[in-house]
């Protein structure tokens, strides 16, 4: 469901940076690299050029090393210092891919023997294990670009694709193994490698494919909940939006439409005005959409941008803050309030399920025999943690700083903590839609009106017949799991390695 679940072009740049592409500089991108190292190598003859013949940070008042070589090694050693779960290896491709693609630009100043490298190194499917704690996105992701760039020259470990599933190597073995040599850093290439961005964006990326997946499922949700229960079609009318005017209610409306029958049967007792929670989905999941197309235009901006310090533009050196990612940041924070939005809405959707004065008479809590059983009362009270744990953690992580480094970051965005636990909570609100689906599966085996084919066909193999109560932690992690390869691409799901 490609198409349908992602924005066109974020999915085609997934894709892009996917397992089995490569990468290569084209004519016009090699002459663009060659040209800004030979500026730079100029411009260090006559003025001073940070990280390359100063310091680092606020040491950019000393002198650096005057060998090259130890100058970038250091760099790297010192911001070796990442903990924590490691990132998914996707993302980790992802973000090093990013990473060639900014120096490609021409506006770095890397050796492009440096370059060649490390691509040679991507196309082999050479893939670091990055912690995935410890960046302030301030200067870049400069922790985890660092981890990056040690395995780079052979240090540190990087992931293998084994039978038994995905496990460490370490790099030097890894290298080895597919004829490979280590990146020889020096000052001015370590410095742009590790400045970039590309760690809160790869992740955010993800996220944003993962979140869209989410809304979409969240609609299909709500379409099969309002046939089954025989809820009256017209509060999910193309006409409302079109009156409204926002296009992802609209989009979000027609989504639901979709799930329907030509004809839905009046239920039962259905209430003049239903619940907010199906009246008022189109709007809901609609304003995720809205914003998930605004925060598109921000992600791929700086995909396509240069996030560097300095930088080399028609012949001049600029000293300046690119590196900063408070674009992700702002970005991330709309991710985390979009996906408390989706996760409330379907819980409120379950609670519906559950509750026989809203579910058109149904048994309490769908239970086979209530009393003897309790039905999902146990997957409701998981649901309702989840939520509960999302709320908690959908703090803005951009209203969390603190000034550092001698002063020097005082102003710092923290846009990779908060792409990692938007990562967490879009975890949490799959375990909710899964939860929902499983009450939407039970009623279909309660109702009239069973799936057999099509996507509740598919899903409905996944929920057990609960005529007797069973334990339902895998059926609720196999469902959600089952989700997203329905309504996320491929190029966005990492289930190997990392944190999921």
């Amino acid at each position: 469901m490609l198409t349908e679940t992602a924005p066109a072009a974020l999915a085609e740049l997934l894709a892009e940076a996917g397992w089995h592409s490569t990468v290569a500089l084209t004519g016009d991108q090699r002459q663009a690299v060659a040209g800004a190292r030979a500026l730079l190598d100029q411009a260090v003859a006559r003025q001073p050029v940070y990280g390359v013949s100063r310091g680092f940070g606020p040491l950019a008042d000393h002198p650096a090393d005057p060998d090259p070589a130890v100058q970038g090694t250091a760099l790297i050693d010192h911001l070796s210092v990442g903990q924590g779960m490691p990132l998914p290896a996707t993302e980790t491709r992802l973000m090093v891919w990013l990473r060639l693609r900014g120096m490609a630009l021409g506006h770095s100043g890397v050796e492009p023997s440096v370059w060649d490298a490390l691509a040679a190194q991507w196309n082999a499917g050479f893939t670091p294990v990055v912690p995935r704690d410890g960046s302030l996105s301030a200067s870049g992701d400069l922790v985890p670009l660092a981890h990056a760039a040690r395995a780079a020259a052979g240090d540190g470990e990087v992931w293998l694709h084994a039978a038994d599933g995905w496990r460490r190597e370490p790099a030097a073995r890894a290298l080895a193994r597919r004829g490979l040599a280590p990146v020889r850093w020096e000052a001015r290439s370590a410095l742009a490698f590790v400045n970039g961005t590309s760690a809160a964006l790869a992740r955010a990326l993800v996220n944003h494919a993962r979140l869209t997946g989410l809304a979409h499922a969240a609609a299909a949700a709500t379409g099969r909940l309002a046939a089954l229960l025989g809820c009256d079609p017209v509060p999910f009318a193309d006409a409302l939006g079109a009156v409204r005017g926002h296009p992802g209610h609209r989009t979000a409306a027609a989504l639901i439409r979709a799930q329907l029958p030509e004809d839905v049967p009046a239920g039962t007792g259905r209430p003049f005005q239903e619940p907010y929670s199906l009246r008022c989905a189109p709007q809901v999941i609609g304003a995720v959409l809205d914003q998930l197309r605004l925060q598109e235009q921000v992600l791929l901006t700086e995909a396509e941008g240069c996030t560097d310090n300095p930088v080399l533009v028609d012949g001049h050196l600029y000293h300046g803050g690119n590196f900063h990612a408070a674009p992700l940041a702002l970005a991330t924070e709309q991710h985390a309030v979009c996906v408390h939005q989706l996760a409330y809405l379907m819980e409120r959707q379950l609670a519906l399920c559950l509750d026989p004065r809203r579910n058109g008479g149904l048994p309490p809590m769908l239970a086979g025999r209530p009393g003897r059983d309790s039905g999902l009362a146990g997957v409701q009270i998981g649901a309702t943690s989840h939520l509960a744990a999302i709320r908690q953690r959908s703090y803005p992580a951009s209203c969390t700083p603190v000034p550092t480094n001698l002063g020097n970051q005082d102003h710092v965005p923290m846009a990779l903590n908060g792409a990692n636990t938007v990562a967490e909570t879009l975890d949490m609100a799959w375990w909710v839609a899964s939860s929902l689906c499983h009450a939407l599966a039970r009623i279909g085996q309660l109702a009239p009106r069973p799936a057999r084919t099509g996507l509740w066909g598919r899903l409905a193999g996944l929920s057990p017949d609960l005529g007797r109560d069973r334990p339902m932690a895998d059926a609720v992690a196999a469902l959600a799991a089952r989700l997203e390869e329905e309504f996320v691409p491929g190029a966005a799901r990492s289930p190997e390695g990392g944190d999921r």
